[in-house]
């Protein structure tokens, strides 16, 4: 999800991984469409993220998002989706740049849109922490968030963020095992 140019999902395809990459902006599509013609396991679909998961019946294995698609999208609209879209043990992992101490929560972001204007998007900005604890709150398991320092001269670092589906369905009805 957020896929760009596709240069993470055309190696994982490369090596016999069946990947659908997902990227909102027509311009990447076009591109890594052009770029990666010849990846037959590659699949790269124009969308976002939320719509694209609620059209699809499809499950996956694995869902990331490297600096894309989570960093701009409401956590309570798209984790569950995942988890939807997830087989059983599947892994939702993603990352994105550290958050500074001052912006936490959703924040707007402005910049140059596909087409150079002028635009504001919202990006939700937590600790790796807060991270762990909104993954949980979605029903995923064995969650491990952290952030890897910045290299040698660079202020913020990037947050790392791997979360697994249980391996079957809990029955919420049946009570806690002991």
């Amino acid at each position: 999800m957020g896929a760009a140019e596709c240069r993470e999902a055309s190696w994982l395809a490369r090596r016999g991984v069946r990947v659908t990459a997902l990227d909102l902006s027509p311009v990447q599509v076009e591109r890594a469409r052009r770029w990666w013609k010849d990846v037959p396991a590659l699949t790269i679909e124009e969308g976002e993220a939320c719509s694209f998961l609620r059209g699809d019946d499809q499950t996956s294995d694995a869902v990331y998002s490297i600096w894309g698609a989570v960093w701009f999208t409401d956590p309570d609209e798209l984790f569950p989706l995942v988890a939807e879209r997830l087989s059983p043990g599947g892994v939702f992992t993603f990352s994105h740049g550290e958050t500074p101490q001052h912006a936490t929560g959703r924040q707007p972001m402005y910049g140059k849109g596909p087409e150079g204007r002028e635009t504001t998007v919202d990006r939700w900005c937590h600790t790796a922490e807060v991270w762990a604890d909104i993954a949980h709150k979605h029903g995923f398991v064995d969650v491990e968030a952290r952030c890897l320092p910045a290299p040698t001269g660079q202020a913020l670092g990037t947050i790392i963020v791997e979360a697994r589906l249980p391996d079957q369905a809990v029955d919420a009805t049946s009570g806690p095992r002991g």
